[in-house]
């Protein structure tokens, strides 16, 4: 029974995480407490344990005497979005230089095979899930536990923009998605080779070309062009 409730709990916490960054949950949507409960056969302790551990990592909120709801994407959040990513994307691929071990070059390389894959498939769902493990696998690679919290939520609302926006079918934006790819085997290259300025160099590249594609469909008129632009 406890092994069973224990399994529950796991696959609540991972349903739960795709359900938010594929935007099958909304942001700001709430969690119905009472339905999950049912449905993978949980108590409230361990179900406020999921809810809480998804907090913690950014995918959540818990408002007081109201529940948990998905975490928002406002117009304050994406502005913050725009000036740091590029900062936090660095960062980490400079320390994934430094750090990355040996097991941590071979998962990544196998997230890119997975990587072009969706890509071959165009499937922008699969897409987005593939390069999101690839990021972080970075993010464990850097093994910092300042950078982490805010790399896992910087790679949650990347995840939900890139849903949103991407179009397979559009010649542009299968360009760029090829060139995401080869920035990819550039990033395992200087990993691999324990280059962390050609790493960090990298991340500006990819970023750029990132939002480049993005600011179009999400960037609110109001915000100043030039946010979280890199040269």
């Amino acid at each position: 029974m406890a092994q069973t409730s224990k399994q529950n709990k796991a696959r609540l916490y991972e349903d739960l995480k795709r359900a938010i960054i594929t935007m099958e949950l909304r942001p700001g949507s709430d969690l119905d407490e009472a339905r999950l409960s049912d449905t993978y056969a949980l108590s409230r302790t361990p179900l406020r344990e999921v809810f809480r551990q998804l907090a913690g990592e950014g995918y959540a909120e818990i408002v007081e005497n109201k529940g948990v709801r998905v975490a928002e994407m406002s117009h304050h959040s994406l502005r913050n979005f725009f000036l740091t990513a590029p900062m936090i994307y660095g960062a980490v691929l400079r320390m994934a230089a430094l750090n990355a071990t040996p097991a941590q070059i071979a998962e990544l390389k196998a997230a890119q095979v997975d990587f072009k894959a969706a890509i071959a498939a165009g499937s922008s769902i699969d897409r987005m899930l593939a390069n999101n493990l690839f990021h972080d696998i970075t993010g464990d690679m850097a093994a910092n536990e300042y950078l982490r919290p805010s790399f896992n939520r910087l790679l949650i609302d990347h995840a939900r923009i890139s849903v949103t926006f991407y179009n397979p079918t559009d010649a542009k934006m299968k360009q760029s998605v090829q060139s995401a790819s080869q920035h990819h085997d550039a990033i395992i290259n200087a990993i691999e080779t324990r280059d962390e300025g050609r790493a960090a160099h990298l991340a500006n590249e990819h970023w750029n070309l990132s939002r480049d594609q993005i600011e179009t469909f999400v960037m609110p008129n109001a915000l100043d062009g030039q946010l979280g632009h890199n040269t």
